[in-house]
């Protein structure tokens, strides 16, 4: 056998799953999406065997994307589970051949339960189809198992159908990606979209602010202690007039040998650009890429220094 043959084949016979599809997208799958999206409860969405995995991955899908969704495992909805299901719920049953056992025992109980059912099948004349309200159809030419008895091309097409269930849904609903990210915290979406400059600036004793009397020699003590790479240097009622960073400190050293004894006002960077601590970590961080530098400092609606943004702790925050 020619493994790299036999594999672009079972790719086209999949693909040519997908792309038949395209002819049953009609008046039943918009019936389907409307069911769903004007439904007062949640997505049920079951399934069992290779069916049951497709079935979990959409559940999963929608409950990422705005419709609230639950799995329902056919063979343990059958053992108590089918409690979970309230007559506002919608069902969605996956199942290729529409006759298992486990789905023929739900289909009575569901009615009369009083849910709506929608069906994602490849056999629009079985069981499950009168049952359903809405039946989707997957049907393929064959499987690219070449025992045409493993779900393969079957599973790929029911895959692709739920996909665009679940994308259509999406966009009706008006789904945007901070929604997305409310639902994915742990994400980097999550964290670009959700995190403010508030969240991960250094405050405290790790945000060094001076006096902009203070010596360099004081105000380096100061950056030491804090572990820090710059000052933020206030005037007297406590409100920004500069900062006193690495690079201010390396151009001043090179062309005068007694800066140590300078006030900090002196060589101070005046009129940096701040970032107020509500703003996005995100955009924070875009403002110091695009102004090529590794600090700024956040300050309040006064314009009193709070805290300092440093390009590392975008980098701990995974914003990178």
């Amino acid at each position: 056998m020619n493994t790299i043959k036999r594999a672009k084949q079972v790719l086209d016979i999949e693909a040519c799953a997908i792309n038949n599809l395209k002819k049953n997208i009609g008046k039943s799958f918009e019936r389907a999406v409307r069911l769903i999206l004007n439904s007062g409860g949640r997505a049920v969405v079951t399934g069992v065997g290779k069916t049951g995995i497709i079935a979990r991955k959409l559940s999963a899908t929608l409950s990422s994307t705005g419709t609230p969704s639950l799995f329902l495992h056919s063979a343990e909805a059958i053992h108590g589970d089918l409690g979970r299901v309230t007559k506002a719920d919608v069902v969605i049953i996956l199942s290729y051949s529409g006759e298992s056992d486990e789905i023929r025992k739900l289909l009575p109980v569901l009615k009369k339960i009083g849910t709506k059912i929608i069906s994602i099948t490849g056999n629009n004349k079985s069981l499950m189809a009168r049952y359903s309200d809405v039946v989707l159809n997957t049907a393929v030419n064959k499987e690219a198992c070449p025992l045409g008895l493993a779900p393969t091309a079957s599973t790929t097409a029911m895959l692709a159908m739920s996909d665009a269930l679940a994308v259509c849904l999406l966009e009706l609903k008006g789904f945007k990606p901070k929604d997305f990210a409310l639902f994915h915290p742990g994400g980097t979406l999550g964290r670009k979209l959700l995190l403010t400059v508030g969240d991960i600036m250094r405050k405290g004793s790790s945000s060094p602010i001076v006096n902009e009397n203070k010596k360099i020699s004081e105000v380096l003590v100061k950056i030491t202690h804090a572990r820090a790479g710059s000052a933020t240097v206030v005037d007297g009622k406590g409100r920004l007039r500069g900062i006193f960073t690495d690079g201010d400190l390396r151009r001043h050293l090179e062309i005068d040998p007694n800066l140590s004894s300078r006030k900090v006002k002196d060589v101070m960077t005046k009129k940096p650009a701040t970032v107020g601590p509500d703003i996005l970590a995100a955009e924070a961080l875009h403002i110091l890429e695009e102004k090529k530098i590794d600090e700024l400092p956040v300050v309040d609606k006064n314009n009193r220094p709070i805290g300092l943004l440093d390009v590392q702790d975008c980098l701990r925050a995974g914003l990178v």
